[in-house]
């Protein structure tokens, strides 16, 4: 899989973090921060409006109640 990654996929990506502690699937990065952001309200959200997502905010717009009860 060629990988085009996020340009906001870094240490301070709620996503990376998530997925780097096994909190997450690997679907989510995969299809998401690792395919440009291509589709994701996270980024979307981020640059149209600078709003910074909540971290329990997945990549589809959806809540991850496991996530938002842990810090990472």
């Amino acid at each position: 899989m060629t990988r085009n990654y996020c340009r906001w996929y870094d240490e301070t990506s709620a996503m990376k973090r998530a997925y780097d502690k096994g909190l997450i699937d690997k679907k989510w990065v995969e299809n998401y921060c690792w395919n440009g952001g291509k589709d994701c309200i996270r980024k979307k959200r981020f640059e149209e409006e600078g709003y910074v997502s909540p971290d329990y905010v997945l990549p589809d717009g959806t809540e991850d109640k496991k996530l938002k009860k842990k810090r990472f």
